[in-house]
């Protein structure tokens, strides 16, 4: 890979073109990837993943398909499919697809498909604030910065979310550190809505006991009632007592019921994205009661959303190591005759029953009784990282029984491996299975203004139009901060239409800049009309359209949702990104978003080019079109531009150029408007350093070189412009980082773009 600096009438000349991008342009892209024939088979496989461990807990590898035993319900079946498999490799989506009957040969991964490069892990935290005392939140938020910190790779996706719902709307997956550490933030605990305010206070397991006749915790709360309050009739103590259990019991089912229907709708939603996801339960523990409450069959659906949803829960109790103790927090209740002590000394297990259940049966683990919270979530990410995926074909009408089956798996001869997998397969309910029968013919189509709605406001991107928007920030002299938001839409399966004149078909488009509690702080709806250049019926759209939505904002953190819809086919797509709009008036060194753009191998320009050579512009180099979805070929050379605002400026003695008309109409560095001056000026003294990364490790590093600033004349917006060669990187996932030290002030910015390289 070769780095070269751009002289500055071309980077100047790059920055006006992406600017000034027309609103709703069609332009030809290259050839599309064509996908081969897949062969589809009639019965779907059923697929259980299992992970196997040495007795020092150590994965197993080289174990066959042969080794692994495998029964339902008590009989053995045929393991149809199998594979070992890597959370997040480029392969497991396409394995886990292979294990499901959609390819005839899937254990060619070669044979199906296109698959995604470098896809990362999915991991999901669930944060039991409803069942959390302040002290565990503290420890559970410092786990979280941990993750977030060191654990997170560059292809992974996260999301904390909140048995409450207080993080909002930044409740959603992504790979944007720093919505995660906003969220992360936000949660509080809220285990004070469930406390008894009464004395001696009554925790719900001494509820729960006494609504089931515990004698010892009966008695001891009505003699303690009567002894505070003198004269008091045992016979209303005792129907006191009762009523008070009653209402604790009743409120700590209503939230227990509300943190479990919040994580099945977690997992459950979870079945649109690909491949295993990894969810921690962070909890300080909850009660499951079996006279009151449905709270097995609540831990039952929630076990089948996670079979059907490829979903492997590790529970976390947040308390870490407990002995039993009461909190600091908490008021501690005196008992001399010791009768509590005996009645609730199973008050911990109780409360981690629940905890236990859900990753037992998932294939997960439970990690209790450790303070080492941040480890416990290393030891969940290693311990996933590789499984082994079983399928087998079911017997007729088998996945939609009633009765949950009971799945078996194990290493023939190998008694001593720790064997663990997921207990059923996603079984489903009357309700469930009625509605999943209908027939999709039945149903009126939506219509599209509805299809748009649902998918900006989807949780997970989805549609089968491909859409890519990539976010940029720049201050401009005549508004401030700007963000411009360009949108690419996939037009290649559009159908263009003869209506009296040049074939063409129409696209809508629709989205809104959100700030970080959901509010719209702007919004664009436009249609777009793809026109062909003759009426011949055979005429092809282009492959891609764009369209740029502008508007003038203010410091935050913003998400840009968009969707469009083929209005004629009813075919849908979406796409998110979060940005970071800085605040330039903390006068402290600031840059702009990363402008990228790829340039074609086929306009190669002299590899002379140097900004040292001023001079030399070819034509070619001017124009370079932003790169939308952030794909690049490695015959390509990826131009990047970028401003640095708030620079420190030198001590007078510099002398500033005088400017120069350029060529008609062009916009060069002698012809911009802005701040234009002869004379001593002082000039900033900055240097720039590239590197690149791929999983986390540098692939490229250049040495630390000084930005020319000859030529410029705004010294409030100073340009830095440069391009990079990709043949000699392999295909895959990268990030560029571009960093900025301001010498004078001693400080330094940095920027990120990622990209995937074809």
């Amino acid at each position: 890979m070769r780095l070269r600096s751009l002289p500055m009438r071309i980077l100047l000349l790059s920055a006006a073109c992406w600017l000034c991008a027309a609103q709703g342009i069609a332009q030809e892209q290259g050839a599309s990837n064509q996908k081969p024939d897949v062969v589809r088979v009639n019965t779907t496989l059923v697929q259980t993943d299992a992970m196997v461990f040495d007795k020092q807990g150590s994965f197993v590898d080289g174990l066959t398909r042969e080794q692994f035993v495998l029964k339902v319900d008590g009989r053995p079946r045929e393991i149809s499919f199998f594979e070992r498999v890597v959370a997040g490799s480029r392969n497991e989506e396409a394995q886990l697809a292979a294990a499901r009957g959609n390819t005839l040969n899937g254990n060619l991964p070669g044979n199906t498909g296109a698959i995604p490069l470098d896809r990362g892990r999915m991991v999901f935290f669930f944060i039991d604030d409803m069942h959390m005392s302040i002290g565990s939140m503290k420890y559970t938020r410092q786990m979280l910065d941990r993750f977030i910190d060191r654990e997170m790779g560059q292809n992974d996706e996260a999301i904390i979310s909140s048995a409450s719902g207080q993080i909002g709307f930044l409740q959603q997956l992504t790979d944007d550190k720093r919505v995660l550490k906003m969220a992360t933030g936000r949660l509080v605990a809220k285990a004070y809505l469930n406390r008894d305010s009464e004395s001696p206070p009554m925790t719900e397991y001494q509820a729960m006991l006494i609504e089931g006749h515990d004698d010892d915790v009966f008695t001891f709360f009505v003699d303690e009632l009567i002894r505070r309050n003198p004269g008091y009739p045992r016979g209303a103590a005792e129907e006191a007592v009762h009523a008070r259990a009653s209402q604790i019991v009743q409120r700590s089912i209503f939230v227990t019921t509300n943190t479990l229907a919040s994580l099945k709708a977690l997992v459950s939603t979870s079945a649109t994205l690909p491949g295993r996801k990894l969810v921690f339960f962070v909890s300080d523990g909850f009660f499951l009661d079996t006279r009151n409450a449905d709270s097995y069959e609540r831990l039952r659906q929630i076990t089948s959303a996670a079979a059907a949803a490829g979903v492997v829960i590790y529970s976390i109790d947040s308390r870490g190591l407990t002995a039993g103790m009461t909190d600091v927090s908490t008021e501690g209740t005196f008992d001399p005759s010791g009768r509590l002590q005996r009645s609730t000394g199973g008050e911990i297990g109780a409360s981690q029953n629940g905890l236990s259940a859900l990753a037992a049966d998932t294939g997960g683990r439970a990690l209790f009784n450790s303070n080492a919270l941040s480890k416990a979530v290393t030891t969940g990410l290693k311990e996933t990282s590789n499984y082994y995926l079983l399928a087998w074909r079911p017997e007729s009408d088998e996945q939609r029984t009633q009765k949950p089956p009971r799945i078996e798996v194990s290493v023939n001869g190998r008694p001593e491996l720790v064997v663990r997998f997921r207990r059923g397969f996603g079984e489903v309910s009357t309700s469930e299975s009625s509605s999943a029968t209908k027939k999709p013919g039945r149903e009126s189509p939506k219509p599209p203004n509805e299809l748009m709605r649902e998918a900006i406001q989807a949780v997970y991107p989805n549609g089968d139009l491909p859409v890519a928007v990539s976010l940029n920030f720049l201050d401009v002299a005549q508004y401030g901060g700007t963000l411009t938001a360009s949108i690419k839409i996939s037009t290649s399966s559009l159908v263009l239409e003869a209506r009296g004149g040049p074939s063409m078909a129409e696209l809508d488009v629709a989205g809104g800049v959100f700030d970080d509690h959901g509010k719209a702080v702007s919004t664009f709806s436009k249609r777009l009309t793809i026109k062909s250049k003759s009426a011949d019926a055979k005429a092809r759209p282009p492959d891609s359209v764009f369209y740029n939505h502008f508007c003038v904002i203010k410091p935050g953190l913003y998400q840009v949702r968009v969707a469009a819809v083929d209005s004629k086919h009813l075919r849908v797509g979406r796409a998110v990104r979060w940005i970071e709009i800085p605040d330039l008036a903390a006068k402290t060194l600031t840059l702009s978003s990363l402008l990228v753009g790829e340039r074609k191998a086929a306009s190669e320009g002299p590899e002379t080019l140097d900004a040292s050579e001023p001079g030399k512009t070819p034509d070619v180099l001017s124009q370079v079109a932003l790169n939308v979805d952030h794909r690049f070929s490695r015959s390509s050379h990826l131009r990047f531009l970028i401003f640095v605002y708030n620079a420190r400026a030198a001590s007078p003695g510099a002398v500033a150029p005088t400017p120069s008309p350029g060529p008609p109409g062009s916009v060069g560095a002698n012809s911009l408007p802005a701040s234009s001056t002869t004379g001593p000026v002082n000039r900033p003294d900055l240097a720039v350093q590239v590197q690149v990364f791929r999983d986390n490790e540098p692939v490229i590093t250049t040495p630390l070189r000084k930005i020319q600033l000859d030529g410029v004349s705004d010294l409030v917006r100073l340009p830095y412009a440069a391009e990079l060669t990709l043949d000699s990187l392999a295909p895959g996932r990268y990030v560029l980082l571009v960093t900025i030290i301001d010498r004078l002030a001693k400080a330094s910015a940095s920027q990120r773009f990622g990209f995937q390289l074809d």
